[in-house]
């Protein structure tokens, strides 16, 4: 049990957002690869799978066997200078019960995204964990096809991107736009986080029941997995359910780990009511 314990303390310091961290929290070395050898086209403007005031609540244990912490994702408005009203999604981890006692974990990821684009804005992740804290924060340029990352107050690094390009959180709300999900597909989407760009294969699996403290749901299965610069697939899968119907909320993700694995069960979720006007 000391083990599990272990494991679970490193592993979550690591993964407490793993959802808005669906890509980079699970890379283990840096690979940039090349843009998205498929380009996915937007859907048409209005997004009707959520809306500003939704708010999805989410247990985190491992192998659902002991607690691990919770993780919320709400979905905001905002305004560009300009007064253009855009989406904001703001997600937080934190650590609970002997977890937050050995390692508390309190992390908070926020995404500016265009409803107009369906591209991400602005991205940043504030870490705190144990004693250590860290925000790094990306800007996206997609007018020049750049991106200016900074790490706490070290030089601002300028790389180019692909484009289209999500970063780690809206690559999640992306996905639930997309109407395109018949069994069997397999695409690939171009991902910036950490000041490198990746290209993660998403793979259409199977529809299953799931139930989770929120309820039974009728839902579609994915595999997300990140390809190298030889176009190989990592091992480092993330599997992730979406309910089959408009809204394809996440009710259950796993990410394996060399012992268990961790798990996210939705355990509530309230509606947006608020439209977007494009």
């Amino acid at each position: 049990m000391t083990l599990m314990v272990t494991i679970g303390i490193s592993r979550f310091a690591r993964t407490c957002v793993l959802f808005c961290l669906l890509v980079s929290a699970l890379l283990c070395a840096p690979s940039p690869s090349a843009a998205a050898e498929e380009t996915l086209v937007p859907p048409p403007a209005g997004i009707q799978a959520f809306h500003p005031g939704e708010t999805l609540t989410y247990n985190v244990s491992w192998s659902r066997v002991f607690s691990a912490g919770t993780v919320t994702m709400a979905v905001e408005s905002t305004e560009l200078s300009d007064a253009r009203e855009v989406l904001k999604f703001v997600v937080q981890g934190r650590t609970r019960g002997l977890m937050d006692k050995a390692f508390p974990v309190h992390n908070v990821v926020q995404s500016v995204f265009d409803t107009q684009l369906m591209q991400s804005l602005s991205y940043s992740l504030r870490e705190s964990y144990g004693k250590k804290k860290r925000l790094r924060v990306t800007e996206f340029d997609h007018a020049k096809k750049t991106a200016v990352y900074r790490l706490n107050e070290d030089p601002p690094e300028t790389l180019a991107i692909p484009d289209p390009v999500q970063d780690g959180l809206s690559l999640i709300y992306f996905l639930r736009t997309r109407e395109d999900l018949a069994i069997g597909r397999h695409r690939e989407i171009a991902v910036v986080d950490s000041g490198k760009h990746w290209t993660i294969e998403i793979s259409v699996l199977a529809r299953e029941k799931v139930t989770t403290a929120a309820g039974e749901f009728a839902t579609i299965k994915f595999r997300t997995s990140p390809k190298d610069t030889g176009g190989s697939v990592k091992k480092r899968e993330v599997f992730l359910w979406l309910t089959d119907d408009d809204r394809k909320v996440p009710v259950l993700m796993k990410s394996k780990l060399k012992v268990g694995s961790f798990v996210f069960e939705l355990s509530g979720m309230k509606p947006g009511t608020h439209k977007i006007t494009q």
